[in-house]
Order: C-alpha cells, then structure tokens, then sequence
C-alpha cells in the first residue's frame, strides 16, 4: 500500500469540522477505495481555543494558514477560509507555488481568480479541484470537466442558490411574502444575518461564472452577468405564474450564440410540468444540453456541512488515487492558457417569451395602449389576462405573455407604457425559460 496522503485544512468553520468529521467516520473505506490513508497532518483557524467538536489534537497548528499551504508536513491543501482575497487567495497560490495538490470550496475565490490559479497548478503539475464550489454535494464539476469529454455542450443552467429556493418554494406552499420568508430562512439559518449575497443573485453569479468557462473553454468572466434577485417577487407574481402554468425560479442560465455567450441569472418562469419547477426547498439542481448526450440534470442538497464535505471528501480522494508521474487534465476542462477570451453576447430572443405584470390605473384607454405599445415593439402576445386589484378600486392588474421576442423589444414596450402614465407600481418582467 503506498504512503499515507498528508493533507492540511485551512479554515475549521462547519465544512470544515464536517470534513474531518467525515475523514475520520469513513477512514477505512477511504483506504480501502484510494490505496492509501488520508491523514490530517496540519490545520489553521483564527481561533485554536474554540471547540468544533471534532479532535484535531494529533495534527500541527498553524496560525498562519500561509505557512500550512507551504509546510513540508503536507501534500495536498485544503482551502475552506472563504473571500476571493486576502488569506485564502494568498494561501492557494502559496501551496500552487510549492507544488502542493489544492482542494477548495472557493466560488469567489475561483470567479475572480480561477484562471490564474490554473495556469500555476498546470505549471507546477498538480490538481486543483473544487466540486464543492458549486451546488454542494452535487458531483457536477467532475461531470463538466471529465464524463462529458467530446460532447459539445450548448447550455447549462439551474438552481444554484438554497436560500433563494427555499424562499420561493415556501411563498408559493404558504402564500406568504418575501419579507416573512426572508425572516424565517434567516431564523432557521438557511440566510445570512445580510442576505444580499444569496438574494440579488451573487452567489448564484459566481458558480454560474464557473460553470460558462467548463461548459463553454472560455476564460472566466463573472462581471459579464446579467443579474437580477428575488427581492421583488411578490405573491401577485407567484399567483399569475401558477395560474399560467409556470413556477418561479432563481436560475443562472449560460447560452452558446452566434454573437457570443450570455450569461443572465434571474427570476424565471419555468413550466410546472417541467423536473426543474419540482426542485423544492434547499434543493439544488443543474441541468447541461449537449449534442451527443442530450440533456442531463443532476439534483441533490446545494450546501451545508454535510453536504459540501463530500464533495471536498471526494476531490481529496481523487487526489489520493492518483499517482507520481500521472498526468493530471486541466482545471477548467482545457488548458489555461487555451482558454478562449469571453465574448459577450449581444440581446437576443428568449425562448418562451416573457411574463409582463402591470398595474395600470382603471380608466378608459388604457388597455388598447398596452396592445399599441406591444405592437409597435412588434411583440406577438400568447395570452393576457385582466383583473381588479382587490386592495384598490381603481387599479387593475394585467397580465401578458409573449411568444418568443427580444429583451430590447419588451424593454422598449415597457418603457413606453411608463411614460405614457397608465402604471400604477413599476412593471414586473420575468422571463420564461425552457426547462428540463
């Protein structure tokens, strides 16, 4: 049997604790499936007073988890620190440098840096995996990277934030609002005390960003998102979609065009028929089009200790498997400095249309200047639907559907109406996507 795998952890918080946890639950069966122990020889957290529950006695502190990614007492380096920058960034590139395999659960770190970090762990000949930056526990890097090799892939999309989820599923069970969502999923610890990172699409945006370079060989470019949050969902949007037949999703969307690559996260209308409208509760779930395979959609828990410690778990394995001398593929699925410059792409048609909620003043006119507005954006409407607003008399609420039409059309449209004086509230537009 070949030597033991030394590994140092960086960061003890609840994946952290869970990872060791898990290394020393299955320790046998990890031998058994990698040839070899994975030994914790090394750990670094701010505080070495605090008790994680897990016993990290017959490892070496390090204050500095610099030092640990440089220290001769391991191999591989386990980066679960967190931030794009400062002591996970310089920890990371330390043990690249000195050769030192990385796993890490890093999104930001990885959307910001991802492909710097690369090009110096295929200088150096050595992995960097990061299954656990993306949708938890669900192997969906390792399936991008390496089980769809000669597939062309066309677009990759889903659910990719709990949080978001959570609260949306619960709007539609229960018939509460954002706001009394956001308390409880706060309560339960589902959101952070500032939830803005999860709920205006960030986090989303990041593993989105790190899906596009996999999906597509182009380097990463998270600040050419189109992003959008839930925060203005509101239970009129939810009740309109359901009676539409539709239910809504948090989804980031990344589309191979003529013109280039989008990449939008939003609110979506996905069909109620569809497996992605039945991901509920935390659950996360992505979906990849190909052209030899077809489409392919992977669902499981997106986060927490648990299940973000298996996917760490695993890439530590992956790592122990191999062996001196094996020639390990690239990190992004193509070697770094192959990696195509991101093209944005320009405004295009939306497959499925567009849901339009307006609140228009009830006088005269005003629904035959919806229609002139749609028209005159040459916008073919599927449906639309017109009803009193139950807290006030004098308004009334519209509901369009489009067939397929641009992005720049339904704005011009809106934007039209607006200035015409008829809304009441801003218009709400939601996309319509084609889902699996």
């Amino acid at each position: 049997m070949a030597d033991a795998l030394r590994i140092g952890i960086a960061g003890l918080g609840t994946v952290g604790a869970s990872v060791i946890r898990m290394l020393d639950a299955k320790a046998q069966e990890l031998t058994r499936q990698c040839g070899r122990e994975i030994v914790v020889t090394g750990v670094s957290a701010r505080d070495r007073n605090r008790d994680r529950g897990v016993d990290v006695s017959n490892a070496r502190w390090f204050d500095d988890s610099v030092e640990l990614a440089r220290s001769q007492d391991i191999e591989v380096f386990v980066e679960l620190i967190g931030g794009e920058d400062g002591p996970a960034r310089a920890s990371v590139k330390a043990a690249l440098e000195a050769g030192k395999h990385v796993v890490t659960a890093n999104k930001a770190l990885l959307s910001r840096h991802g492909v710097s970090l690369a090009a110096a762990a295929e200088k150096k000949g050595v992995l960097l995996n990061y299954e656990a930056a993306v949708a938890g526990g669900i192997p969906i890097i390792k399936t991008m990277r390496e089980a769809l090799a000669g597939n062309q892939v066309s677009r990759v999309f889903g659910i990719m934030n709990g949080t978001c989820n959570y609260i949306l599923t619960r709007m539609e069970a229960e018939g509460i609002s954002f706001e009394d969502c956001l308390k409880d999923a706060q309560r339960l610890g589902y959101a952070e005390a500032d939830p803005t990172f999860d709920i205006e699409g960030h986090d989303t945006a990041h593993k989105l960003s790190i899906l596009t370079s996999l999906a597509f060989g182009c380097r990463i470019s998270a600040d050419d998102i189109y992003m959008e949050g839930i925060s203005n969902i509101t239970q009129a949007d939810i009740r309109a979609a359901s009676d539409l037949g539709f239910r809504i999703k948090l989804l980031g969307v990344a589309v191979k065009t003529d013109s280039g690559i989008e990449q939008r996260v939003h609110p979506t209308m996905v069909p109620t028929s569809s497996v992605i409208a039945q991901v509920h509760g935390v659950t996360n779930a992505v979906a990849v089009e190909t052209d030899y395979l077809g489409e392919l959609l992977l669902t499981g828990p997106g986060a927490g200790g648990d299940a973000t410690a298996s996917a760490v778990t695993g890439d530590i394995a992956d790592i122990a498997k191999s062996r001196p001398g094996f020639q390990h593929g690239p990190v992004f699925g193509w070697p770094a400095r192959e990696l195509t410059p991101y093209k944005r792409a320009r405004m295009r048609s939306h497959a499925g249309g567009y849901f339009i909620r307006l609140t228009v003043h009830d006088r005269t006119g005003v629904f035959a200047a919806i229609a002139k507005r749609m028209a005159d954006s040459e916008i073919s409407l599927e449906s639309i639907v017109q009803h009193g607003d139950a807290t006030a008399d004098q308004h009334k609420t519209v509901i369009l559907v489009t067939h397929e039409t641009t992005e720049a059309a339904v704005r011009k449209a809106v934007d039209g109406i607006t200035r015409d004086g008829h809304l009441v509230d801003k218009a709400q537009v939601i996309r319509i996507e084609r889902a699996a």
